[in-house]
């Protein structure tokens, strides 16, 4: 097994967006266009809403690509 961190298996890089430093902004372009999209193609267009933040867009994110099996 190798000690280098960027061979690691188990990594940091996946943090709770509920402790993301900056999880109250406004979510990002790239998340607004993603999550516009699974939205629509989960047939669920109450998942999308302006107003969300980055960590609230990640969740719904996560949510949607769970319910379209896309993990």
């Amino acid at each position: 097994m190798s000690d280098n961190p960027k061979t690691a298996t188990s990594s940091n890089t996946q943090k709770d967006p509920d402790d993301w430093v900056s999880g109250d902004e406004p979510m990002t372009g790239a998340q607004r266009s993603y999550l516009k999209t699974l939205s629509e193609q989960a047939h669920k267009p109450d998942a999308y809403a302006d107003s969300l933040t980055k960590a609230e867009a990640s969740k719904r994110i996560d949510e949607l690509k769970q319910s379209l099996d896309l993990e």
